[in-house]
């Protein structure tokens, strides 16, 4: 790796176990959530199994990211000029603070005051509302979930299903300090009618619209985004002027190639075909504007890290989260970023280490989510990368660091590890729960640990196979 990002002093680091006790001890909460999302994964499954080219889609997915990231400067270059040739304006940003300025730039030159805007997780990572919101200028989401967490105050706590956590009565009570409806009537259609009818307004008299990117193809100078509630379409042309913000990742060369984003998108993320509007903005419309604005923020950095830079493949899909046993029973709202579940525990450390040092270790590495990833990013090996590096950073509490000192001397030593193994599974048979359901023992909390077997695998293989084996030699 030839650098680590984000070292930045007096971040208060996020402990993601703390933060999402409260999120466990929520019972009806925590079930849905962990059902919720493990339906996306049953369903992603059932859609990629009955595509039999699955597989190659991934694997030409994948190759079609690495190729852009690695002739990233050509592509940006190509999109530069052929989004200009369509009468868009396109404008650099190197970070948050760049891209936001830009963007209160346009509004206040023609003295916006109302911006509305689909989701898109570059404008949380940048902070955009609040400092609009600060410069006196309303901004409104308008995708049904963002728009949930705005009116409650909170981050988006999952990419594609931003308020994934909540239940229908959670959401009824939000609507009903915020925008009038029925305390009492938590029938989803009822709610998102409620939403529709207090949006669509904003729509009508906003100065401006506002969009992310899923795709930008650099061939054409094209915008493509996915949604499933047509809000884009509407941020997009409904106001006058029209602002996409696009992290310079989410180049691809050519129109060709977003057919295999397009087969993959909505499967991995949702386990449906294909979402509702897959929309392109090219060019402003008659008596209309556009700017684009390229968003680095990290990013280049970021490729410059030799075990880090496939994390710029993602797609935000969100199905390494979907699948995540972590996530599911934590809640995206512990991981403390805009990234949560495992892609976020790879993403957030390159902006602030030691901010998200934490969050490497909330995982199990398992490998589920490298499986789900329809880019074919190695998520587990990456987690397991910055676990090595928070440590050669110093930024693990005393009690881990002396933990791991103690289990790599038994993992290290085979006759030490057979006494510590058969040691500790008789301590477990005799001592009583207080000792082991404790406050000190963390895999104490929230678990029953396993009964302990009578014998090691060492010891049964010595007893039933060794000596048969010897014998017969």
């Amino acid at each position: 790796m030839s650098a680590v990002l984000g070292k930045k002093a007096g971040k208060k680091s996020v402990d993601h176990v703390k933060i999402s006790r409260e999120f466990i001890a929520d019972e009806p909460h925590i079930a849905f959530h962990d059902k919720r999302l493990w339906t996306l994964r049953t369903l992603r499954d059932g859609q990629a199994n009955a595509i039999p080219e699955w597989e190659e889609l991934r694997v030409l997915a994948s190759g079609i990211k690495e190729h852009t990231l690695t002739h990233l400067a050509d592509y940006l270059e190509e999109f530069e000029r052929n989004a200009t040739a369509n009468g868009v304006t396109v404008h650099w940003a190197k970070d948050a603070a760049e891209h936001n300025r830009i963007v209160h730039e346009i509004l206040a030159a023609r003295n916006v005051d109302t911006l509305v805007k689909s989701k898109s997780m570059l404008t949380e990572e940048c902070e955009m509302r609040p400092y609009l919101e600060a410069r006196g200028i309303t901004v409104v989401e308008t995708d049904l979930g963002e728009r949930i967490q705005q009116l409650d105050d909170e981050p988006p706590t999952h990419i594609v299903v931003p308020a994934v956590h909540k239940l229908a009565t959670d959401v009824a009570e939000v609507f009903a300090d915020t925008i009038g409806t029925d305390r009492n009537n938590a029938d989803p259609h009822y709610l998102a009618e409620g939403m529709r009818q207090d949006t669509r307004p904003y729509f009508l008299k906003a100065g401006a619209g506002m969009t992310g990117a899923n795709f930008a193809v650099a061939e054409t100078g094209t915008v493509v985004t996915c949604t499933n509630e047509g809000n884009a379409d509407l941020s997009g042309n409904v106001p006058p002027l029209y602002i996409a913000s696009i992290g310079i990742e989410k180049i691809i060369p050519k129109m060709e190639h977003l057919g295999v984003f397009i087969r993959m998108l909505s499967r991995s993320a949702l386990g449906s075909p294909i979402t509702q509007y897959t929309s392109h903005f090219r060019g402003p419309r008659d008596g209309g504007e556009s700017h684009y604005i390229l968003v680095d923020n990290g990013r280049s950095e970021r490729l410059a890290m030799d075990d880090f830079w496939y994390s710029l493949k993602c797609i935000r899909c969100g199905a390494c989260m979907n699948t995540c046993p972590v996530y599911r029973r934590s809640g995206g709202l512990s991981y403390g970023g805009v990234y949560a579940g495992p892609i976020g525990a790879i993403i957030n450390p390159t902006f602030d280490l030691k901010k998200y040092s934490a969050l490497p270790f909330a995982s199990t590495l398992n490998g589920s989510c490298t499986n789900v990833c329809p880019v074919k990013i190695n998520i587990h090996e990456q987690i397991y990368k910055w676990r090595q590096i928070v440590v050669e950073q110093g930024e693990v509490s005393f009690v881990k660091k002396e933990a791991m000192k103690m289990a790599g001397k038994v993992l290290a030593d085979p006759k030490r590890y057979r006494q510590w193994t058969a040691g500790t599974n008789k301590a477990l048979a005799g001592l009583p729960r207080s000792f082991l359901y404790n406050p000190f023992n963390a895999w104490g909390k929230q678990r029953e640990l396993p009964e302990p077997p009578k014998q090691t695998f060492h010891q049964w293989y010595a007893a039933n196979r060794q000596a048969k084996e010897e014998g017969e030699q």
